[in-house]
């Protein structure tokens, strides 16, 4: 497909439009508040606590004072930086193993590999991050490490399924008789080829990277104030939710219109890149 067709296609898929405007709003809001937001959200101010929506603080102010609509945007940050860096950690180290165990298909080092695999996925980004807090303390980084270590075995297992049919395909055929070794082969070859599946992943995970950090905040694993973070905000409103119901609505919605985002855009993205389903329609 060439890029001109490429993107009419996407400008014409639904998903694919509403997926990434829903994702451009909170990554916009992200990148805005590194250089402005309407209020201060470091600077407590218990005068005016617990307030509802009006002109000044468009989405009311929490138990602190604080404007709940800069702290949606701040938060933004935190969720969209750790969820990236997670996923690209897991991407990073990931495929490289995949591409190792499909080159070595059916030898100790497959074995291995795979067998790791299972080992971390025995054990869910909670209970790993949980670990991690133990030893170092919760913090950003550590949620960034535990979901990263969850992500390596998903990249892990789809770029070996993907790779290993390409094997035995006559391009890869030729190009070892042309003397070139496995990692070369993986490298040239192989992942260009699997690259549109990666793409589709990272957008999935992304979405599984922000629900895994509003989770880790939400029980006190993750980013530490006066950081503000999505899940932070949900687990300090949720005594005040018959009171002032505006504090956990506006960070939920936010988590849930970003994840959506997210899958719809995955899916767009897959029914484009995606040639069987091309063929189909």
């Amino acid at each position: 497909m060439t890029e001109n067709g490429f993107l009419h296609s996407a400008l014409r898929s639904r998903n694919m439009v509403i997926g990434l405007g829903l994702t451009a709003v909170f990554v916009i809001g992200a990148l805005l508040s590194l250089i402005w937001t309407p209020h201060d959200v470091t600077a407590l101010e218990i005068g005016n606590k617990l307030q509802t929506l009006s002109a000044a603080h468009w989405f009311g102010t929490d138990h602190f004072g604080r404007d709940t609509f800069s702290m949606i945007m701040v938060g933004a940050q935190t969720s969209i930086a750790v969820a990236f860096i997670a996923v690209g950690i897991g991407m990073g180290l990931g495929v490289p193993l995949g591409l190792t165990a499909a080159a070595r298909h059916g030898g100790w080092l497959d074995e291995i590999i795979m067998r790791g695999n299972d080992l971390v996925f025995a054990f869910p980004s909670l209970l790993i991050a949980i670990m991690i807090t133990a030893i170092f303390g919760p913090s950003a980084v550590n949620a960034i490490i535990a979901i990263g270590i969850f992500n390596i075995p998903v990249f892990a297992r789809l770029s070996r399924a993907a790779a290993l049919p390409l094997w035995q395909r006559d391009f890869i055929l030729s190009a070892r008789v042309a003397g070139k070794g496995q990692p070369r082969i993986s490298a040239e070859h192989i992942l260009p080829n699997i690259t549109n599946l990666l793409i589709v992943q990272g957008t999935i995970q992304f979405s599984l990277g922000i629900l895994a950090e509003a989770g880790l905040s939400y029980v006190g694993l993750g980013a530490q104030p006066p950081i503000p973070s999505w899940g932070r905000m949900l687990a300090e409103s949720q005594t005040l939710i018959y009171t002032s119901p505006h504090l956990a609505l506006f960070p939920g919605f936010a988590i849930l219109l970003t994840v959506l985002g997210l899958n719809l855009a995955g899916d767009g993205l897959r029914d484009l890149l995606d040639p069987k389903i091309r063929r189909a329609r």
